[in-house]
């Protein structure tokens, strides 16, 4: 069996920045992915003391960043408010660079089904700008799979400009949207880069502990070790009442895998 890494999103704790990275210690994971979009994480709030400060932290506990989630919320479909989300985004990623992670994380929006849609053609600019941008940075900007099918996603990104425009495979997402989360392994093979571990049932907004979904972990991972993935099986888990017991759960499960 190989040693996969694995990873926790902070947030999903609800503990805090700090509280979160020592839990995941605690844990004894390899690594985490954290928010900063706002808050101390943002990047007009850390200045290159507290960047450097912040690496040190994470060091000392044992762990790496698997990825930066830089999510404003507002995706990349609408030509009028890209400007403003493409700067936003950018600053994240020379943040990552900083900070010793070569990854962030977003949504785009849900793509139109015609390519010569404006907000198809808002969504190919904006990536291909931020995949340039990438490309002198070191950083991946990695879209997170759900509101369309992987097929439907790899169209965009072979249109997009540079080589830093990837995916963050959730295959939770597109299970409960209703897609097949393996066959999409497949298609966006050449572009995963980072992915969660999250479950959810087929076809409904339902989240659901790892494990007791209808994702498919052990065919997941099989799928990813056939193309090649070593990258992160990052813990997500956005409801619940007791986040710390699923994420405990969680770890065990994929470390059984």
């Amino acid at each position: 069996m190989n040693k996969r890494k694995i990873g926790v999103i902070i947030e999903s704790f609800r503990l805090g920045v700090k509280g979160g990275i020592k839990k995941a210690a605690e844990l004894k994971v390899d690594g985490f992915q954290i928010y900063c979009t706002s808050g101390e994480m943002a990047p007009e709030n850390m200045n290159a003391q507290a960047r450097k400060d912040f690496r040190k932290f994470v060091a000392d506990q044992g762990l790496v960043i698997s990825a930066l989630c830089a999510d404003y919320g507002t995706g990349f479909l609408d030509v009028e408010k890209n400007p403003l989300a493409v700067k936003n985004t950018k600053a994240c990623m020379d943040l990552a660079a900083d900070l010793g992670t070569r990854i962030i994380t977003t949504h785009i929006g849900k793509l139109p089904i015609d390519e010569k849609d404006p907000k198809w053609q808002a969504a190919k600019a904006a990536l291909s700008e931020l995949s340039l941008h990438g490309d002198k940075v070191g950083v991946a900007f990695a879209t997170e799979t759900g509101p369309e099918s992987a097929e439907h996603l790899a169209r965009l990104l072979k249109q997009i400009a540079g080589k830093s425009a990837k995916v963050n495979y959730d295959p939770a997402n597109l299970c409960m949207y209703g897609f097949d989360q393996l066959i999409g392994v497949e298609q966006l093979k050449d572009y995963i880069v980072h992915t969660h571990a999250k479950d959810g049932m087929r076809g409904k907004l339902e989240e659901m502990p790892l494990g007791k979904g209808n994702v498919d972990f052990p065919k997941y991972i099989a799928q990813m070790d056939k193309i090649g993935y070593k990258g992160f099986y990052t813990i997500e888990r956005e409801v619940g009442d007791n986040p710390v017991k699923d994420i405990s759960m969680a770890v065990e499960f994929l470390q059984q895998l």
